[in-house]
């Protein structure tokens, strides 16, 4: 990194995390859910990354939710959603690239009033959005300790659900990490906004859950058990996953249900015996 770059939050390269100044090291890498390049540690800012070409992509992902990411891809790859809610527009989960250009094309749509983030491999460049929309950002208090530049945008809730407006609410359920969130929109047939705390599959018949997705651990049977309880009183026909395209569109709650069944049917098959 160069000195002029050293004067501004460093991005880590791997995972896309923004800290408040230079560090040796990326916490949300060294876990175990995420993981260090063989390459080893490296940074970059968003300067850097104006430089080298990257720029804003929108594409529409469903009704009324316009996909936000950047390309070439950076990091781990996710994008954001942008939900146009009759209460004002909501940031779903977060990238690591913001540039003037995508700025002005979201305050064309009404900017945002509000982001909420999954978990902490989202977190990204969260207060870089939340200073350029004026908007704060939704945390679950669970996962405090993995912000990396703190800042009074940062909204921290606790306890399993917590609601934006009438329509839109953030449930806790408790996998991939103690503080995840995803998010319940009740408008129309309702959608479920999960991130990777539940992954839609590339055969979006299906999702999935993972304590760690880069490193095949899986989630803990009873976290899942709780997490299916506390969403089955949720009615969704969408769920949005982390990646482009990754939606399934329709019948949501059967979805979810049959992909938590399919998971647990592996924890309770009996152990084979030796023939």
């Amino acid at each position: 990194m160069s000195d002029a770059a050293a004067l501004t939050p460093p991005i880590c390269r791997g995972c896309g995390t923004q800290y408040t100044a230079p560090r040796p090291d990326c916490p949300v890498c060294l876990d175990e859910r995420q993981y260090v390049s063989p390459a080893g540690q490296r940074w970059t800012t968003l300067a850097e990354l104006r430089e080298a070409g990257h720029t804003g992509r929108f594409e529409e992902e469903g009704p009324d939710v316009l996909g936000v990411g950047v390309t070439p891809q950076f990091a781990i790859g996710q994008r954001a959603l942008l939900l146009r809610t009759a209460a004002g527009n909501v940031l779903w989960d977060c990238v690591p690239y913001l540039d003037d250009a995508m700025v002005r094309a979201i305050e064309e749509l009404g900017g945002i009033d509000h982001i909420a983030i999954s978990h902490p491999h989202f977190y990204s460049s969260m207060v870089e959005w939340a200073h350029a929309f004026d908007a704060p950002v939704h945390l679950h208090e669970a996962d405090r300790a993995w912000v990396g530049r703190p800042d009074p945008s940062l909204h921290f809730w606790s306890g399993r659900t917590h609601h934006l407006t009438d329509e839109v609410t953030l449930i806790n359920p408790g996998v991939h990490f103690p503080g995840s969130a995803v998010l319940h929109w009740s408008a129309g047939d309702g959608a479920l906004f999960t991130g990777d705390v539940f992954n839609v599959c590339p055969d979006n018949n299906w999702v999935s859950l993972m304590y760690s997705y880069p490193n095949h651990i899986p989630e803990r049977p009873h976290a899942v058990r709780a997490a299916a309880d506390l969403l089955s009183t949720y009615h969704f026909d969408r769920i949005y996953g982390a990646w482009w395209h990754r939606v399934v569109p329709s019948q949501g709650n059967k979805t979810l249900t049959r992909s938590i069944d399919r998971y647990l049917s592996f924890e309770q098959a009996p152990t084979p015996t030796d023939a």
